[in-house]
């Protein structure tokens, strides 16, 4: 999947207090993972998962390779309007 970095980041800002922790939590990773997927720049302490990140445009472009993390905001986003 390719997503523009900021359209990223504007998911990651919609998401309520504390997702970042529920999010690795529920899936069994160092929150710091969490965090550098949305481009954060922690990767002494999490790892990069599945994320290539090019200069451009709107912040440029992500491309994820593995969009579980996206997912699992998704669902949160998607309970949070009801």
């Amino acid at each position: 999947m390719i997503i523009t970095f900021n359209e990223l980041r504007r998911i990651k800002d919609k998401l309520p207090s504390g997702s970042s922790k529920r999010i690795a939590e529920e899936l069994n990773m160092d929150v710091n993972t969490v965090r550098n997927y949305f481009g954060s720049q922690h990767f002494d302490i999490g790892v990069p998962i599945g994320t290539h990140y090019e200069k451009g445009p709107d912040g440029g472009v992500v491309t994820l390779n593995d969009t579980i993390i996206l997912d699992c905001a998704m669902k949160i986003l998607n309970e949070n309007r009801h």
